[in-house]
């Protein structure tokens, strides 16, 4: 058992740069930086002024046109189906159901109906007379073949067979064996020399043209990638890789340079109009506004209070005169009212509670 610690692993460290590769780096990321910042500032100050106008301008704009596009398209539509479209469609298919429905299913279960039973009925007497036909027919022809036409034509087949044997196939057999293969085994002799003569012709031509082309094409074109193209593009490579690393190191300088700038403009707007505006409002428009509030607007809501209060109590002391002088009036022309004749409750009254000595029943009251 091994009780040593094992050593810690080395992160991979970059190959060293070399000094073709610093001497570009400051100078392309100090062009870069003069160039971006304008750009960021113009970018920041944009995204700045985007956001403001969604949030006053766009937002607010799009929910009026959300609530007018909805007041003017989707109630209007909505009850247009609600109360046009859904009863002018109850009413066609109820009259589409009386007109057309109803009649074509009478017209078809009294008519249609009895009608094609009774075409059934015709049509399978009709083919039981075809099959009785057809039967005897198919017997005729089955002993009609069966007698004559199949010793005729069993005769027939063995004289055309027999003749093609001996007129054509064996004929054919002794051409193909005595002259068409040995003119063939020649003709196949000669075409294997051309054959073999034609890869050799084409093997030299093509060996030629092999060592001629990378002679002059292929040997040029490697020494022109390795000594000048793939230099080229190392080289090319570098300062796109350098300019990129600029780029994005310049575009974060330019906004934490933009922040700046905006912090800083930021604390001028405040300090000059902001703290101003406050200060006003605080040292200025607060005491008199109390003092409005104390010395005019408080005494003017008590006045107010003061006046509503007494015409109530006008108003009340006037509906209450009406209304005595009302009852006045009707006991003058019809006289006093009678008096209600009091009835036996069987409930007790508020004042006697039950118990359980009583009762409130007619059969046990006492």
């Amino acid at each position: 058992m091994d009780l040593d610690k094992p050593a810690a692993r080395q992160p991979a460290q970059e190959p060293p740069e070399g000094c073709l590769v610093v001497a570009i780096r400051l100078p392309v990321r100090i062009v870069v930086l003069v160039l971006v910042v304008p750009v960021r500032m113009a970018w920041d100050a944009l995204v700045v002024a985007g956001r403001l106008l969604k949030d006053t301008v766009l937002r607010p704009l799009g929910r009026a046109l959300l609530w007018l596009g909805e007041v003017l398209l989707v109630w209007p539509l909505a009850g247009l189906w609600r109360y046009v479209v859904v009863p002018t469609g109850r009413a066609l298919a109820w009259l589409g159901n009386v007109l057309v429905v109803i009649p074509l299913a009478w017209c078809y279960r009294h008519v249609l109906t009895p009608l094609g039973h009774a075409f059934a009925w015709l049509a399978r007497g009709a083919l039981a007379v075809l099959a009785w036909l057809a039967g005897g027919t198919f017997a005729v022809f089955s002993w009609l073949y069966a007698r004559v036409l199949t010793p005729v034509g069993v005769g027939f087949l063995t004289v055309l067979t027999w003749l093609a044997r001996y007129l054509v196939v064996v004929p054919a057999r002794w051409c193909h064996t005595w002259i068409l293969a040995p003119a063939g085994r020649a003709i196949a002799w000669c075409a294997r020399g051309v054959v073999t003569l034609l890869a050799l012709l084409v093997t030299g031509v093509g060996w030629a043209l092999y060592w001629t082309a990378r002679i002059l094409l292929v040997l040029p074109a490697l020494t022109l990638w390795r000594w000048v193209l793939a230099p080229l593009g190392r080289f090319l490579a570098l300062v796109g890789r350098e300019v990129w690393d600029a780029v994005g190191h310049a575009w974060r300088i330019a906004g934490r340079i933009s922040l700046a700038v905006g912090r800083f403009l930021g604390t001028l707007f405040r300090w000059i109009f902001v703290e101003p505006v406050r200060w006003v409002y605080r040292t200025v428009l607060t005491p008199l506004g109390h003092v409005v509030r104390d010395t005019v607007l408080r005494p003017a809501a008590e006045a107010a209070r003061a006046v509503g209060r007494a015409g109530r109590q006008a108003l009340t002391a006037a509906r209450e005169s009406a209304r005595q002088a009302r009852a006045d009036l009707r006991r003058m022309l019809f006289g006093e009212p009678r008096e209600r004749e009091a009835v036996a409750r069987r409930e007790p009254s508020a004042r006697e509670t039950r118990t359980l000595g009583s009762s409130t029943t007619a059969l046990t009251k006492d």
